[in-house]
């Protein structure tokens, strides 16, 4: 039998991705700015919960925010109009993640002299952006209630990568077969370190603890 070699493309990319993000994330530390990478599946609440949550830090920390998606340019325009701060819109060209390039292109076209935190959304996805470093100096993710508890089971490299752990639509537990207990169990069991927030992005509660969290991440002024 004759043969063939075999190239491991999917071992060099990722190689290659993570030293352009280990090199993001020196710049970033230099400038002073914090990159927070957020995802989650889609209808999760992403950005209702930005919104929320921007209008309670805005005025102690300056914060710009990166949308990402496939198209359109919906979320960067919600983001703007609801909260004043400045926001652009990345396309992907269909890939169903960012990568550190794709991240730093679209730093590139904000002001990071008067930014302290940058808010990359990431696109709506469980399995992707979870496999890609996008340079962030921290990760987050929604967990919303209806996709269920036992997601932690399902998706795991999602919650293994994420320092914080979301989980939304808390207002509407009483009407779905959802346990906080066995979720919270179910994410330490991929990742111990996890901080867990549970919030409600269309009544605020949590919001603050989330904030707080934010701040504590950011580090203004220390």
């Amino acid at each position: 039998m004759n043969e063939v070699k075999v190239i491991e493309i999917k071992k060099s990319v990722f190689a290659e991705n993570e030293k352009d993000a280990d090199a993001l994330r020196v710049e970033l530390k230099n400038k002073e700015v914090c990159l927070l990478n957020l995802m989650s599946a889609p209808g999760s609440g992403k950005t209702t919960t930005l919104i929320q949550l921007i209008n309670r830090i805005k005025d102690k920390i300056r914060v710009s925010v990166m949308e990402a998606d496939i198209d359109s340019d919906v979320d960067a325009v919600k983001i703007k109009e609801a909260t004043g701060v400045p926001s652009i819109q990345l396309h992907t060209g269909g890939m169903c993640h960012l990568d550190a390039e794709m991240t730093r292109q679209g730093l590139d076209n904000l002001n990071l002299e008067e930014t302290d935190l940058v808010i990359l959304e990431n696109v709506g996805n469980l399995v992707c952006p979870a496999e890609f470093d996008t340079g962030a100096t921290c990760n987050a993710m929604i967990l919303s209630v209806p996709e269920g508890d036992d997601k932690p089971l399902k998706y795991p490299l999602m919650f293994t990568v994420c320092d914080l752990v979301i989980i939304n639509k808390m207002d509407v537990v009483p009407y779905f077969d959802f346990d906080i207990e066995r979720c919270k169990k179910y994410i330490h069991l991929r990742n111990p370190k996890a901080q867990i927030i549970p919030v409600s992005a269309k009544t605020g509660y949590g919001i603050d603890a989330l904030a707080e969290w934010l701040r504590r991440e950011v580090n203004v002024g220390e």
